[in-house]
């Protein structure tokens, strides 16, 4: 049951979907190792780690090593929507995706939020924050799907307005999986507080 608990993100509001995000559906994690291997929520604070040299997360997969929550049943083709988490990444980590809109028309996703020296990139481009290593920072994107609009807000700072690639089927995902290149030999990011909300 959706919860009567609303957020504010620059002139609107927003219907908070539920609590316990990550209690939705477990870590994907490389094939060969468990869950407990490479995630762990202690006291609210979700940790995801990954090796460069890890499996994929099924036999037989060209994708990179991974883990990440999938969020589940709260997948969409249309509407306002609204990702938002507090996110930590150590120093040292590098080439890592940490967050995704996944699903596009033409390609995998409508966005990656990805780590290179600290800085917090859209894809490889666009920074959207710098000097981002061993702090605690609050994530929102909203993706409306209407506008084929992605919007990036950090601390409640809006920092980047993206084209959306599209209409699709969407779902997000946090944690950590390896760029194509540069990637860091460990890679990890941790997670508390996220939460869906839906305009």
């Amino acid at each position: 049951m959706p919860s009567v608990r609303r957020r504010r993100c620059g002139v609107d509001t927003y219907l908070c979907l539920g609590k316990n995000i990550s209690d939705c559906t477990k870590p994907q994690v490389t094939y060969d190792k468990s869950p407990a291997d490479r995630y762990s929520k202690v006291d609210g604070v979700e940790r995801f780690w990954v090796y460069t040299n890890d499996k994929p997360f099924k036999q037989g997969s060209l994708t990179r090593p991974r883990t990440e929550i999938r969020i589940s049943g709260y997948d969409y083709t249309s509407g306002v929507w609204q990702f938002e988490g507090n996110f930590y990444v150590p120093q040292g980590s590098l080439g890592v995706i940490i967050m995704q809109i996944h699903g596009a028309p033409t390609e995998a996703t409508a966005l990656q939020l990805r780590v290179y020296n600290g800085d917090l990139k859209y894809y490889r481009n666009n920074v959207a924050a710098s000097n981002n290593y061993d702090k605690w920072l609050r994530l929102n994107v909203i993706h409306n799907v209407g506008a084929g609009k992605v919007t990036i807000f950090i601390d409640g700072k809006q920092k980047l307005v993206v084209n959306g690639h599209g209409r699709a089927n969407f779902y997000f995902k946090y944690g950590v999986y390896g760029a194509l290149s540069a990637s860091s030999n460990y890679m990890e990011s941790r997670w508390e507080e996220v939460k869906l909300f839906k305009k």
